[in-house]
């Protein structure tokens, strides 16, 4: 049995992802790894940080980034299909540059991926999320933050990543451009991996924050809209987490890789633990009444259990 692990990015340290943390915590349970970076600015140094971990286990695929071609975040699923289609592994490991994966799980996961290498009837393994929120001690686990995606794959011509790589499905005869297409789109069977994905994304400088924002927007709403956005000062100033005391606390360790990353953080005095709703012109649905009387429901009266929840997979239990 071998396994691919694939990623892919753009400016991803300039704009605080911990690609390098990302790649390096799968990478002893993995064959190759493939990072497909895009075209980055002069100032971004990700290529120097990939190129320090190594390990001939790594490979770089240098792109282009083409947003007008795949517009609405679909360039980062396009980005994804083109790292995967250079893995050789019978199972691929996709982590976005932002997703980190504990020790503590590696050995379930290559497990689990030996396991089930014969039972063709899966497609895939799905795991637990951690979404942090503004430092490394809190979290959101409400209904609007997805519990759980796909991250282990078949080497399979047919899967594809889809919509915004959020995720994946089986695309027969795709075009390779219509990532958002459902129609002739098909969900993976899958079974849990009983292991966690320990996602950063929201975990920045509160000074970087807008400008990541400002950069996935210009991805999925266009350099247009976004130079207009620029005109009303929307990414100007600091970004505000709102109030962390109604977060979820973390009680676990995190992944060892992500110690020296962890070591950098500075801005604990820039949250705040008081005070009303986020004070910033993007809208977070956590913070709208609708989702706060539904996480709350789920949370004391459902055991956890999510109304109305979008599964983008078929769970078998296996």
């Amino acid at each position: 049995m071998t396994i691919s692990g694939f990623t892919m990015g753009k400016n991803a340290r300039k704009l605080y992802y911990p690609m390098k943390q990302a790649v390096m915590s799968i990478l002893p349970i993995v064959d190759e790894f493939i990072v497909v970076l895009g075209d980055s600015d002069a100032d971004d140094t990700t290529r120097e940080e990939i190129l320090s971990i190594g390990s001939p286990k790594v490979r770089i695929i240098d792109t282009i980034w083409d947003i007008e071609k795949y517009p609405r975040g679909m360039e980062h699923a396009h980005q994804t299909d083109i790292a995967k289609n250079y893995c050789k592994g019978d199972w691929l490991f996709y982590l976005q540059s932002d997703e980190v994966i504990h020790e503590d799980d590696l050995p379930i996961i290559q497990q689990r991926c030996q396991a089930l290498l014969n039972e063709k009837d899966i497609e895939g393994l799905l795991f637990d999320y951690i979404h942090f929120w503004g430092d490394y001690n809190h979290y959101q686990n409400g209904h609007s933050w997805y519990r759980r995606e796909i991250r282990v794959i078949r080497n399979d011509p047919e899967i594809h990543s889809w919509e915004s790589a959020q995720s994946f499905r089986r695309i027969p005869d795709f075009d390779g451009i219509h990532y958002r297409q459902h129609e002739n789109t098909y969900k993976l069977k899958v079974a849990r991996a009983h292991a966690r994905v320990f996602h950063y994304g929201w975990v920045r400088p509160p000074e970087l924050m807008n400008r990541k924002i400002k950069h996935f927007n210009i991805n999925h709403k266009g350099v247009k809209t976004v130079n207009q956005l620029d005109k009303q000062h929307f990414y100007d100033g600091n970004f505000d987490y709102g109030n962390m005391s109604k977060t979820e606390k973390y009680p676990g360790p995190h992944p060892n890789v992500m110690n020296e990353w962890m070591a950098q953080f500075n801005w604990a005095d820039q949250l705040r633990f008081k005070g009303g709703k986020i004070d910033n012109l993007n809208t977070f649905k956590h913070e709208q009444t609708k989702y706060v009387i539904l996480s709350w429901i789920e949370k004391n009266l459902l055991k956890g259990r999510r109304l109305g929840e979008f599964k983008n997979y078929i769970l078998i239990n296996r």
